[in-house]
């Protein structure tokens, strides 16, 4: 972290917006790895997370000399443990993760990284610096060296040289993870873990390679990976030049009674996998003139929908806003769900919905010009 947001800490516009200078240094330099010995520090450049992941890369220094490059990998396995207990096991002390890098100027490079359980930060954890080999004429510290080599907490990964030679260019990275080939302490044998992986909850992207509406097979990406993006910022000039996926129906099932082949929902996805932390997506809909993006019911994800253009009429769960009790109340089909019983809102430019976990929402357009809203949907955990 630059020394100079500590002046800036106590600042009158921090104290106001204290979010915007959210203090970098909570990534404790003594909680890495090396900082076993008061020899080792750490310079660390940047800190990506994406749900259970977490990213970060910088330099490591030796007696006050710069050392190696690194990327230090730490994942909190909640996804894993859940899998794990499925099939009537624990995680125990290690797992293993498929990581690929993807410098901006070299070659994709992947190879598979064991990550150690650290109770110093209650997560799975692996560094893989760019060498491993001390300063010339110097030896590692004693408290070090045990942790360094193959399969280490400190390891060094041959393949992702290039990449950690050029590190302002490394800009990606995707991570699946699985369960040890050994369970410990028990030494058992695990032959099922390859069907394990998490793996971003088989995330996919939406991309627009077609205007067929619906036509998953060529419009969806299925990356089944924690994209882990380095960029800084992305700028869209204008957003409504970016060409929409069509969906035919959308979260409707067969025999709703406002599906047809003319019910189309336009969806242009801004930002997917750019998005960090527990942020899934942000994307602009647009509803036209008689048209009904079908009622669900959201399940471990939250979204919020903020109406930008048009009228229309929101479905929400009778009791899931108290604040809506004066509404009229209707059976509305709810996506694989059957009918349940809806508060019927009318929205208009300006108008939110947020949705909880468990809550019920969708939205209809019985007007004569097009609605339009955008919406962010992440992770409710």
């Amino acid at each position: 972290m630059d020394p100079r947001f500590e002046s800036i800490a106590d600042h009158p516009s921090n104290a106001i917006f204290n979010i915007v200078f959210f203090p970098d240094r909570i990534y404790h330099a003594q909680y890495l790895n090396a900082t076993r010995s008061t020899r080792y520090r750490y310079n660390v450049h940047e800190v990506r997370s994406k749900t259970d992941m977490q990213v970060m890369k910088g330099t490591v220094f030796m007696d006050g000399l710069e050392l190696s490059s690194f990327i230090r990998i730490e994942y909190r396995a909640g996804r894993l443990v859940e899998q794990a207990r499925e099939r009537s096991r624990f995680v125990n002390q290690a797992c293993i993760a498929l990581v690929t890098v993807l410098p901006a100027n070299g070659p994709a490079a992947t190879a598979r990284v064991r990550l150690i359980y650290c109770p110093w930060v209650d997560a799975f954890q692996a560094e893989i610096w760019q060498t491993l080999e001390p300063l010339p004429g110097t030896r590692h510290d004693y408290k070090v060296l045990g942790m360094l080599g193959r399969d280490s907490s400190i390891t060094r990964i041959r393949a992702f040289d290039a990449a950690l030679a050029d590190l302002p260019s490394l800009n990606r990275l995707e991570i699946a993870v699985r369960e040890d080939s050994t369970s410990t302490p028990s030494g058992f044998t695990i032959t099922d873990q390859e069907s394990g992986w998490d793996n971003f909850y088989q995330r996919n992207i939406q991309v627009p390679n077609t205007q067929t509406p619906s036509d998953n097979a060529n419009n969806t990406v299925q990356k089944s990976n924690y994209s882990i993006n380095f960029q800084r910022n992305f700028f869209l000039a204008d957003a409504s030049q970016i060409a929409p996926v069509r969906y035919r129906n959308a979260m409707m099932r067969d025999g709703h009674p406002r599906a047809g082949a003319n019910n189309i929902v336009d969806m242009r996805w801004l930002l997917q996998e750019e998005l960090g932390s527990s942020l899934v997506f942000f994307h602009e809909v647009t509803v036209p003139a008689g048209v009904t993006e079908g009622t669900h019911q959201h399940i471990g994800s939250e979204e919020l929908y903020y109406i930008v253009e048009g009228t229309g009429v929101a479905y929400v769960g009778e009791n899931d806003d108290p604040a809506l009790a004066a509404f009229p109340v209707v059976d509305e089909p709810i996506f694989g769900l059957g009918d349940r019983r809806c508060r019927e809102v009318p929205v208009k430019k300006g108008s939110v919905i947020y949705t909880k976990s468990g809550g019920i929402h969708g939205i209809r357009n019985p007007g004569n010009t097009p609605l339009k809203f955008v919406a962010f949907l992440y992770h409710a955990n």
